[in-house]
């Protein structure tokens, strides 16, 4: 079939051949090879690529051309392209690749030669050389595939041929099993869960259709409960319902724990289904939560479930479980800002002010939300760090002279972002502080404003903040700052998180440009404001944009008042921002802190303590962050809003 395919794609070369097409430019054709890579086409790859030898992303059209023939590729041709670009990010990202493609054919000698110049693994190479290990009885093996069997997601390829063996040799037992199932059925996984079905005991596996309608209609399963749930198998299906019924409405979970339910259920588990029930009510910021999560008492409960303990705490203002919460975390998340600037508040709230202050001692200073606030906790005036560090003469020629940089910026240039910033990530991964600062001035000048402040933002000790806190069409954001009454610190402090300053970013939900608008909102804004010659295409143009941005966060801010609720709105829309208000008024940080969706609550962080740097280095006015955060206002009945804004 693949000879067929091939014999019919060179017929149609002649054909054509006869139109005599418009011979491509060097950019035309790489960006044309690419395409063909995506489409897995190596007949179009070839004919792109004729002609761009010596070409700067010559090795980008070697490596494609490698990966459409990886699975019958000689080992030979691809070592060879690994000693041509030694230390590379395509050199890296095809011995990865290289790696896979070994696993799956069981060729454990190569792989486990090839495997050790490998930078950085993920889980299925990690998987692989798991089974490469038992393929020579290394016993050892079965003790690491510990991390993976308790995580909530399908194993990959090697770690599943691992789990049979152990389990054949009794190192993974049923209550195992039992364990692995709880955690995949809990978080929807259910093709996953089939398969851990089929390692149980025969006696043991639950029945597959009271599963599909415990899945599909957890309500109408919980109620009609057996007289008893000694059985393993049966009892686990009710707790999966539970589980998903916690999902869509914790209020009715909660219901059935204080009746029937919870009577036939243990006590551990009865303890259980309050931890979820008291998670997913403290993620939709239901008031019970609180209360939910003290009936879990000292069940077992995840960092996740713990992180929604403290937010719930917070929203009801009761400080001791915020101590107990952030006490059962895990050491690295204990160590996150945002848990030790609580917990520091939670001190300080429960008469320990001086272990609250080493917590803040140990956060302030840091350049993030968290950091700014703990410093204000502490008195300290919030000033940015200077000086602000110029790269070297030699440390820029150095970044000049990189193969790495200089691929990417290439990249950049035809338009292959996501190779680009692959490529860029790759090279300045391992660069200390100097260097860091050079591959950020080079960005600059290349206009490649979002690679230049996040490089930038990675160095330790030595920084540029102008440089992480670029403001390019300053003149732009001032004017429109101006002319709606909005501080320009804010304004770029939300471009800052939204763009990076990328003038046609583009998102996965198809917002657009600096300010990222959505298309329906950019054309509601321009009809509100009169603006007759406004076509989508113009909504790139930094001006367009900027003129659209600022007007609509100008209208949401006019809606909800706050500049934190006008934030959040921005991102997740005017309605959800109301909503989570509570019923009394909240501290916004504890607004900030307790946003239910992950993406909204940390590009509030980030916008509210971009606002405070770019206000510093503008020269605007010195407001702490707790003064800009201030205190949201309750939610109100029969409030009026604008019913308009999208």
């Amino acid at each position: 079939m693949a000879a067929l395919a091939l014999a019919g794609a060179w017929a149609v070369l002649p054909a054509e051949a006869a139109k005599t097409p418009r011979v491509l430019s060097p950019d035309e054709a790489i960006v044309a090879a690419h395409a063909a890579f995506r489409a897995g086409d190596p007949v179009r790859l070839a004919r792109y690529s004729a002609g761009l030898q010596d070409h700067i992303l010559e090795p980008y059209l070697e490596y494609w051309r490698l990966k459409l023939r990886l699975e019958d590729m000689p080992a030979g041709e691809v070592r060879a392209f690994l000693a041509r670009e030694p230390g590379s990010y395509l050199a890296e990202r095809l011995r990865a690749e290289w790696l896979k493609e070994l696993g799956k054919r069981r060729d454990w000698q190569i792989f486990e030669l090839e495997r050790s110049p490998l930078t950085a693994e993920d889980a299925d190479i990690r998987c692989y050389g798991l089974a490469a290990r038992l393929a020579r009885s290394d016993a050892s093996a079965l003790e690491e595939l510990g991390q993976f069997w308790l995580e909530s997601k399908p194993l990959p390829e090697g770690c599943t041929a691992a789990a049979e063996a152990a389990i054949r040799v009794g190192r993974f037992t049923a209550a195992d099993v039992w364990q692995r199932l709880r955690l995949l059925l809990e978080s929807g996984q259910l093709g996953a869960a089939r398969t851990a079905i089929g390692w149980l005991p025969a006696r043991e596996a639950p029945d597959e259709r009271q599963l599909t309608l415990a899945a599909t209609q957890p309500h109408k399963y919980l109620a009609a409960l057996p007289k008893t749930l000694e059985s393993r198998p049966q009892r686990e299906i009710v707790i999966f319902a539970a589980t998903r019924l916690a999902r869509s409405d914790p209020r009715a979970l909660a219901a059935y724990l204080e009746g029937r339910l919870g009577q036939l259920l243990p006590a551990a588990e009865r303890r259980y289904l309050w931890g979820r029930v008291a998670y997913e009510g403290a993620r939709t910021l239901l008031p019970e939560g609180a209360d939910w999560y003290e009936r879990a008492a000292d069940a077992p409960l995840s960092d996740e479930q713990l992180a929604w303990k403290v937010r719930s705490a917070l929203r009801a203002g009761r400080w001791p479980p915020v101590i107990e919460a952030i006490d059962r975390m895990s050491v690295s998340v204990h160590q996150d800002p945002a848990w030790s600037y609580w917990y520091a508040r939670a001190l300080a709230a429960t008469g320990k002010p001086d272990g609250a202050r080493a917590y803040l001692l140990r956060i302030s200073g840091q350049p993030n939300f968290y950091g700014v606030l703990a410093g204000e906790e502490l008195g300290e005036a919030f000033a940015v760090p200077e000086p602000f560090t110029q790269p070297g003469a030699e440390e820029l020629a150095h970044a000049r002279a990189t193969p790495g940089l200089a691929r990417s910026l290439e990249l950049y240039r035809v338009n292959l972002r996501s190779e680009a910033t692959r490529e860029w990530a790759f090279t300045v991964r391992n660069y200390d502080d100097a260097h860091l600062l050079a591959a950020a001035e080079l960005a600059r000048g290349a206009g490649l404003f979002d690679r230049a402040i996040n490089t930038a933002d990675k160095t330790v000790s030595t920084h540029n903040f102008r440089l992480r806190y670029l403001a390019p069409f300053n003149e732009v954001f001032r004017v429109h700052a101006k002319a709606h009454d909005i501080e320009e610190a804010w304004l770029l402090g939300l471009t800052r998180q939204e763009s990076r300053f990328i003038v046609n970013a583009k998102s996965g939900a198809g917002a657009q440009g600096l300010m990222q608008l959505m298309p329906a909102t950019a054309r509601w804004v321009a009809g509100k404001i009169g603006l007759t010659d406004f076509r989508p295409a113009r909504v790139i143009e930094p001006e367009t944009n900027i003129t659209l941005g600022a007007r609509y966060l100008k209208l949401v801010l006019n809606d909800l008042g706050h500049p934190l609720l006008a934030s959040a709105a921005y991102n997740a829309g005017p309605g959800r921002a109301r909503r989570w208000r509570g019923a009394t008024p909240l501290e916004g940080a504890v607004y900030a802190e307790t946003i239910p969706f992950n993406e909204t609550r940390d590009y509030v962080k980030k916008v509210m303590a971009n606002t405070v740097y770019y206000s510093a280095l503008l020269g605007g006015t010195r407001q702490s962050l707790k003064a800009r955060l201030g205190i949201i206002p309750a939610k109100a009945n029969g409030e009026r809003f604008n019913e308009e804004l999208p």
